[in-house]
C-alpha cells in the first residue's frame, strides 16, 4: 500500500458539487469570516511525507474515509518519500493539476515555505499536518503538542529509572517536531539528576538509529532507558538491536531496559503487551486526517478561527502572528490502558 514517488495519478474527470459549510461555528472560540456559506471546493491535493512508517500508512488509510464523510473530492495522495526537495516538486505538481486546497505533512519546517509561497500565489489554501512550518502561510496547523511528547516520555522514564544512562533516539532536527521532542525531553530530564542522557540524531531513519544504537550500546552496555521519538521507524530496529545485544528483557525483569516511544501504532501496542516496551504517546493519525480535511474545507468556505478550546477536546493556539495550531490530544499509553478501544491503534485492522 505505497504510492510511487514520481508521477501523480490521473485526474478524475468530474468536479465536486458545491459543498455546504455551516455559517455559525459551533466550536468555542471559533469565528466565521464574512457571510460565506459555501464554497466550490474542487479537488483537494494530499501530500504525504513518507509511507515507510506504519503511522503514515494508517493516516493515508484514514484520508479517503474522512474525505467521503466531508463530501470532499480528493486527488490521489502523493508520497514525497522523506525527501523535502521532492515534496516541493510534489506540491507544485498538485497546483498544476488544479488542486483548490492542499493538506500536507511537511518534512522540513523551513524548506516547505517555498511550496507554501507557490500555493499562496495561486490563492490555494494549505493545511499543515503533524509539522508546523517556520515560514509561509497556512490556514491551520493540525498537530499534537510535541513538547508534551518529550515531557511525558521523560517523566515516565525518570520515574522508573532512578539513576543511570538513558538514550534519546531523536527525529530530524530540521523538523520542528524533532526539535520540540528533543528539547522537551532534555530539559525535563534535568529534573532527574541521577540520570545521564545520551543522544542519537537519527533523522526519522530506522537504519541510522540501528547503527548508532549498536555502537552506543557497545560502549555503554549499562543503558537503562530509551526514548524513541517515532515508533513507526525506530521500534523494530531498536528491538532487533537490543535482542542482538542480548539486552531485550520483558518489563518486570531486573535487566529490563525501560522504553517509551511516540506514535501509537498497533505494533507498539503489541510490544507493550509483550513487555518489550513500557509506553508510547499515541499520536492521533485518525484525527490528523479528519481535522486536516476539516480545516481545508473550512478555509475554502472562508471560515476563520481564533485561539481557544474546540468541541473535539483540543485547543487552538497562536504559534506566531497569523499562524494558528489546533493541538490535538495525545494520551500516554501503558499496559494499564493499552486495550482501550478508543485508541486509534486498536481500530486498525
Amino acid at each position: 500500500m505505497s504510492f510511487a514517488k514520481g508521477p501523480l495519478a490521473a485526474r478524475r474527470s468530474f468536479r465536486s458539487s458545491l459543498t455546504t459549510v455551516a455559517a455559525a461555528a459551533c466550536i468555542a472560540g471559533l469565528g466565521l469570516s464574512s457571510a460565506a456559506q459555501a464554497a466550490d471546493t474542487g479537488k483537494i491535493g494530499l501530500d504525504l511525507p513518507l509511507l515507510t512508517s506504519p503511522f503514515w500508512q494508517s493516516y493515508n488509510n484514514y484520508l479517503p474515509k474522512y474525505a467521503k464523510d466531508s463530501n470532499l473530492d480528493i486527488l490521489a495522495p502523493v508520497n514525497s518519500n522523506g525527501d523535502p526537495v521532492q515534496q516541493i516538486t510534489d506540491m507544485n505538481n498538485l497546483l498544476n493539476l488544479g488542486a483548490k486546497g492542499i493538506v500536507v505533512g511537511p518534512l522540513d519546517s523551513a524548506a516547505i515555505s517555498r511550496a507554501l509561497d507557490a500555493a499562496a500565489a495561486k490563492n490555494v489554501p494549505v493545511v499543515a499536518v503533524d509539522v508546523a512550518p517556520t515560514q509561509g502561510k497556512v490556514a491551520m496547523v493540525v498537530r499534537a503538542d510535541n513538547h508534551a511528547y518529550g515531557e511525558k516520555a521523560c517523566k515516565y522514564i525518570g520515574d522508573h529509572v532512578k539513576s543511570g544512562k538513558v538514550v534519546q533516539i531523536m527525529g530530524d532536527l530540521a523538523s520542528v517536531n524533532g526539535r520540540d521532542r528533543s528539547e522537551a525531553f532534555r530539559s525535563c530530564m534535568k529534573g532527574y539528576p541521577g540520570v545521564t542522557v545520551l543522544e542519537i540524531p537519527a533523522a526519522w531513519k530506522g537504519d541510522v538509529a540501528a547503527t548508532a544504537l549498536d555502537s552506543l550500546l557497545t560502549a555503554n552496555p549499562d543503558v537503562k532507558g530509551i526514548y524513541m521519538q517515532a515508533g513507526g521507524v525506530y521500534l523494530s530496529p531498536t528491538l532487533q538491536t537490543l535482542r542482538r545485544k542480548q539486552m531485550l528483557f520483558p518489563a518486570g525483569n531486573p535487566k529490563h531496559v525501560v522504553i517509551v516511544s511516540n506514535d501509537g501504532i498497533p505494533q507498539e501496542f503489541e510490544a507493550i503487551r509483550r513487555g518489550d516496551i513500557d509506553a508510547t504517546v499515541s499520536q492521533p493519525a485518525d484525527s490528523y486526517a479528519k481535522y486536516g480535511l476539516y480545516y481545508i474545507k473550512a478555509a475554502l468556505a472562508g471560515q476563520t478561527f481564533k485561539p481557544g478550546p474546540t468541541d473535539h477536546g483540543s485547543n487552538i493556539i497562536q504559534l506566531s502572528p497569523g499562524v494558528l495550531e489546533d493541538q490535538l490530544p495525545a494520551p500516554l499509553v501503558t499496559k494499564a490502558n493499552v486495550d482501550d478501544k478508543a485508541l486509534w491503534g486498536n481500530t486498525v485492522k
